[in-house]
């Protein structure tokens, strides 16, 4: 049995490495169509009279037996699909799972991401001159600690990945998809093994959403209301280091137009978490 209770050193888990870490963190959520960009996130479901989006240009409808939505607009509403202005009607698809680079839809600077969750379809819209974008002065940190870079043991669920009903940020509840649990110890909790349900990504590695003793307490010794983990993939025995000073907020930590997924069951810890990002700077 791989031993989860000590916490291995290495390059890319030091002091000089998560500090640039830390730096392309900010740069990332700063970039003009990163998560600070999102100013809405539009049901077409919700849409009005003919699929028309307040604030949007185009009508936005559904195309019934297709994985497609269907945007018509004229020249002078300005929409561009492929980089061409569109007049008449086209057919789009799902923007690779929201990402914006993606988009094949724009109107000016801003980018209208096409996106499906639970079999509804929305637009989501980044713009670089969002207000969130302008008004950000960082990313609020713990200090680094060593400690907190842990071992770690994946379990993965014998029956394949199970399904889980959790709340959104957005008010609904929505599945969340689990592969198996994330077994380590915390500091000064070696006694007791501790674990989190986690997702498997693409690349194999594990993802976690989690809240601990510091979630949601103001001041300095508190962090955002719960947070994201993620590590590399696990070897064939299982074993994989856990580095706490990489948790990261969520999206909507950045703006509220994002749907991120509360912890599960199980994934609110006991102990307080002293280690990664804690809360959003602004002067807004």
């Amino acid at each position: 049995m791989t031993d989860t209770t000590a916490g291995p050193a290495g390059a890319a888990h030091d002091r000089g490495e998560w500090e640039s870490w830390c730096r392309r963190r900010e740069r990332t959520v700063q970039a003009p169509y990163g998560p600070l960009s999102v100013t809405g996130t539009h049901w077409l479901a919700e849409a009005g009279t003919g699929g028309r989006i307040e604030g949007l240009p185009g009508s936005w409808s559904l195309t019934p037996g297709t994985d497609e939505v269907l945007l018509a607009a004229s020249a002078e509403e300005g929409v561009t699909v492929d980089g061409a202005v569109l007049d008449g009607r086209t057919a789009l698809g799902e923007d690779d799972e929201g990402y914006p680079g993606a988009s094949r839809a724009a109107h000016g600077q801003r980018r209208l991401v096409l996106l499906r969750r639970d079999g509804q379809w929305a637009v989501r819209v980044f713009d670089p001159a969002a207000p969130a974008r302008e008004g950000f002065t960082g990313i609020d940190v713990f200090p680094y600690d060593q400690e907190w870079v842990r071992a770690g043991l994946f379990r993965p669920y014998g029956e394949g990945e199970r399904s889980v009903l959790v709340g959104n940020a957005d008010g609904r509840e929505r599945g969340l998809g689990l592969s198996g649990e994330l077994a380590f110890t915390a500091p000064g909790h070696e006694e007791q093994e501790a674990a989190l349900q986690v997702a498997v990504e693409h690349d194999g590695g594990l993802w976690a959403v989690l809240a601990d003793r510091t979630s949601g307490v103001e001041g300095s010794e508190g962090s955002y209301r719960f947070r994201f983990l993620k590590t590399r993939a696990p070897d064939a025995a299982g074993a994989v280091t856990v580095d706490f000073n990489r948790l990261v907020l969520p999206p909507c930590a950045f703006t509220d137009h994002f749907l991120c997924p509360f912890p599960p069951p199980g994934n609110r810890l006991p102990f307080g978490v002293p280690a990664g990002e804690r809360a959003v700077r602004s002067d807004g």
